[in-house]
């Protein structure tokens, strides 16, 4: 009689021991601490080569209960091959830790091989998804195959990362229907993660992302009842980062219901997972509220209680003396803390104690605000403590401003119907420029000292300035540019104040504006006050001078002439600079012997998209001193954060820093595109660069030459002397490249301006233009290393890479080297840029998104930064010649770089 045996359906895996996931099968733990990005200590033993004591990580998570341990190499300063291969090698001598099966994780398809190659069971590829498109999905999904692995697909697609209930159930369907039916899959080895997000941020969108995960869950067992279901576990109490007692609690109440819907494994602390039943009642009722979005307070409700909680059974001791204080002086010192936790509460309770609410305001707020400006500008406060001050001054004022309203008719007849302000300042960014946070952090320091403030964005035209100003009746009208064309448009705006009869002052302000330039160019125009202002902290000060009464006249007289005698020295001033003829500049180009040198063709020539960059692998790239310098702290980082004046108040601001860029990687608020491209290219000898295009087409680039005098032995360089000459036989290249990590921003700008929240606005600017620059410097290097390929052995920390030292440059149009904006429109043409990557340019050249940057790559090791300085009337006729230009458009787009 013979015996037929199935072959049951059940996902299979192995180390040296076999692990079958039955349908009695409890929930997989997956051991999250051998991840160079989820464990410091882990981390810093991988990078200090100590593979040996990092196995101790591992063991400790097989201890610990994990079931299959994930290992992930992802760091920007590893060799994310040879780290994966390495420690895989060694873990499979060690038969504790190698019997469980292993998930490979990595965001880089080439680690996830390398691992592959080292397992000797049947292991998890963590992950493979659909957002780069059905052609790179099934590639990836075939090598797994063929490797015997199953696989881990996130819920992504084309158009980025499932976030509702509806593309979580769309987009697995659809990776499952590819696998099944055209690469051959056995439906029990895909195992879906449909992403957890944090919960109780906060965000009122957010309140439902564990219900709707759950029931994902459900919805994917039913269409697809072979397959698994996993997730990243700890992010769905990211919010409580800090507070472990929370987020154990809220691991085990989510798992509680994820894994009853269908959740098969997770990726989570093995030790970080309370038993459901013992914890508190009190406790479990107010994270199910949250977890499954019971009620519209259970956020509130549950971090008033986490307040309460540090460790286990114990309490957090705050230093809450001062809420014993007056009310007058709770708020003074909610106001100079930045401490809003109680604002509204005090902000009621000194409305009921005052006649009107108007007095809460020119009363205890503004007395508070008062010693915050007397801080700051004495130096014992610093920029970002100030913004967190205007933060509270906001929240207290939304408290009573619906109560001024009410009894707004009684206030026209007794105070004007307006609260007394020291002044109403206009603020705008002119036209054709879109970056602000310098033009924001005035806002904020002048609002702290008792000014009204209307500020009116970006890219704001000159009429519609005027209008507002007329219209809001101001006392002040302020500029801001940070692209050398807002220039010409702050002359035009002055004009235009002295041709409709204004009589208010004019400020000017930004990165690219200077004292000369505004004593040379602007003030001119205007005859009722010009007063450039150098930074935010000077703001306060000349804003005092120009509406003081008694210091008025004075003031601007001394302005006035101080300008005057500005303006005498430059146009008196005799050349004492000697320059060359341009065609002498050009024979004493930067010497390099073409006869010796060979170009490197790009290894991946064309072009190159990148959609929805790993935001977390950017971050490893950002240069932290310029985040510093954005908010008026200066210092080497990290120095800085030691340092005897700043350095407290700078270790603060990097903690907020750190804290919103982990909420901007793990819930997306941001999302990383990108465009880079490799053209053959010539240079004519001179200081044009032709550039071959995708289709063929010749591309002039245009750039210029260095013309001051130098000493024997140093050229006068141009950007063209780094690429081969055309009669020199030898193809050259040329890269190009447009990055932006800034889409998505406007959605948290809005909710910000909403809850009157400036730190946080000013803070997400400032890190959206890290993470450009961080972006660009990774794909720099990738395009070193990978795409061109010219220093495919380089191996440089992060330090090393800030210092510019590998081989090549990046120089972007409108920088010293090449300072005219209009070539531009050619690199943008040539990478199809604004379709890749959604950037537009402006009718002065600025990029929008304002986190954007673009560029040429240069690959001649010769290749070096340098400023153009200086250029004579003939090299301005040249370039107008080579451009088609006349010299009126010559001058404007050039007009820094002449004598």
């Amino acid at each position: 009689m013979s015996t037929t045996h199935t072959i049951k359906p059940f996902l299979r895996l192995s180390g040296l021991e076999p692990l079958v996931v039955r349908p009695e099968t409890n929930f997989l733990n997956v051991g999250e601490r051998t991840n160079v990005t989820g464990s410091k200590k882990f981390a810093r033993l991988i990078r200090e080569g100590l593979y040996e004591e990092a196995l101790s990580v591992a063991r400790q998570q097989v201890e610990s209960g994990a079931q299959i341990i994930d290992v992930n190499m992802d760091d920007a300063l590893l060799d994310g091959e040879k780290a994966m291969t390495t420690f895989l090698n060694l873990l499979a001598s060690e038969p504790d830790i190698s019997r469980i099966p292993v998930m490979i994780d990595s965001s880089k398809f080439s680690v996830i091989e390398a691992g592959l190659k080292c397992l000797q069971g049947k292991c998890i590829v963590n992950s493979i998804s659909l957002k780069e498109g059905e052609e790179k999905f099934i590639e990836q999904a075939i090598i797994c195959q063929s490797y015997g692995a199953s696989v881990v697909v996130m819920a992504f697609d084309e158009n980025g990362q499932a976030d509702t209930l509806e593309k979580r159930v769309t987009i697995c369907q659809r990776a499952y229907d590819i696998l099944v039916d055209r690469v051959g899959f056995d439906p029990q080895d895909i195992i879906f993660d449909p992403n957890i997000f944090a919960i109780a941020t906060g965000i009122e969108e957010h309140n439902n992302y564990a219900v709707d995960f759950i029931e994902a869950c459900r919805q994917i067992k039913q269409r697809m009842p072979l397959a698994k279901i996993s997730g990243g576990v700890s992010n769905v109490s990211f919010s409580f980062r800090g507070n472990d007692v929370m987020r154990e609690a809220m691991h085990s109440v989510f798992l509680f219901h994820a894994i009853r819907a269908g959740l098969d494994m997770g990726i989570v602390n093995a030790g970080m997972i309370q038993i459901y039943d013992e914890i508190t009642p009190e406790m479990r009722e107010l994270v199910e509220d949250a977890i499954l979005n019971r009620r519209e307070d259970a956020t509130e409700r549950l971090i008033a209680y986490a307040e309460t909680v540090k460790a286990k059974g114990k309490v957090i001791e705050k230093d809450e003396t001062w809420r014993k204080g007056t009310v007058e002086e709770r708020l003074s010192h909610a106001l100079v803390n930045g401490i809003t936790d109680y604002i509204e509460a005090d902000t009621e309770e000194a409305r009921q104690k005052y006649p009107r609410p108007l007095e809460v305001i020119e009363g205890p707020l503004m007395d508070g605000m008062n010693i915050v400006g007397d801080l700051f500008g004495s130096g014992k406060m610093f920029l970002p403590q100030v913004v967190k001050s205007a933060r509270v001054m906001k929240k207290s004022v939304a408290v009573l401003t619906p109560f001024i309203e009410e009894e707004k008719a009684r206030l026209v007849a007794e105070n004007g119907g307006e609260i007394k302000s020291a002044g109403k300042i206009l603020l705008a960014t002119v036209k054709g420029d879109v970056h602000d946070i310098g033009k924001n952090i005035v806002g904020v320091v002048l609002g702290c000292n008792g000014y009204d403030i209307v500020d009116l964005g970006v890219m704001v035209p000159a009429e519609k300035i005027l209008q507002a100003a007329r219209e809001e009746k101001v006392d002040i009208i302020g500029l801001s540019g940070l692209i050398t064309p807002s220039l010409d448009e702050m002359v035009h705006i002055a004009r235009e104040l002295k041709r409709q009869n204004f009589d208010i002052p004019l400020m000017i302000g930004g990165a690219t504006t200077s004292r000369t330039h505004t004593a040379v160019k602007i003030a001119p125009e205007y005859d009722n006050g010009v007063v450039h202002v150098l930074d935010a902290s000077r703001s306060v000060t000349v804003t005092g001078n120009l509406l003081n009464k008694s210091l008025h006249k004075n003031f601007l007289a001394g302005v006035k002439e101080e300008y005057h005698k500005l303006n005498e020295q430059f146009k008196n001033k005799k050349p004492v600079k000697q320059y060359l003829k341009l065609e002498d500049a050009r024979k004493n180009k930067v010497p390099i012997d073409w006869n010796t040198f060979n170009p490197v063709k790009p290894l991946q020539p064309g072009i190159h998209e990148f959609q929805s960059y790993d935001l977390a692998e950017i971050a490893k790239y950002i240069d932290w001193q310029f985040f510093f310098i954005a908010w008026e702290l200066h210092g080497k980082f990290p120095a800085i954060l030691s340092d005897e004046v700043v350095g407290k108040e700078a270790t603060h601001l990097y903690n907020d820093a750190q804290a919103m860029l982990k909420k901007i990687i793990d819930e997306k608020w941001l999302t990383a595109r990108a465009v880079i491209g490799f053209f053959p290219a010539n240079s004519n000898g001179a200081d044009t660069v032709n550039v071959t295009a995708p289709d063929g087409a010749q591309v002039p680039l245009e750039f210029l030459r260095q013309q001051i005098k130098k000493a024997p032995g140093q050229p006068n360089m141009c950007l063209s002397d780094f690429i081969a000459p055309a009669d020199s036989g030898k193809q050259d290249w040329i890269g190009g490249f447009a990055v932006t990590a800034g889409e998505g921003i406007e959605k948290w700008l809005d909710k910000f301006k909403k809850e009157h929240d400036d730190y946080s606005s000013i803070m997400l600017k400032a890190l959206a233009d890290r993470l450009a620059e961080a972006f660009t410097e990774l794909l720099h290097e990738r395009v070193r290393k990978e795409f061109w390929g010219y220093a495919a052995n380089e191996h440089l920390t992060n330090d090393q890479l800030i210092a510019e030292e590998f081989l090549g440059i990046r120089p972007a149009p409108g920088y010293p080297a090449c300072p005219e904006h209009t070539e531009k429109y050619k690199l943008f043409d040539l990478l199809s840029a604004t379709a890749s990557t959604g950037i537009t340019l402006t009718e002065s050249l600025a990029m929008y998104p304002a986190a954007s940057v673009s560029g040429w790559y240069m690959a001649n090791p010769e290749g070096k930064y340098f400023g153009l300085g200086k250029i004579d009337h003939d090299q301005l006729q040249d370039y107008a010649t080579r451009k088609g230009w006349d010299l009126e458009t010559a001058e404007k787009w050039l007009r820094p770089s002449l004598d």
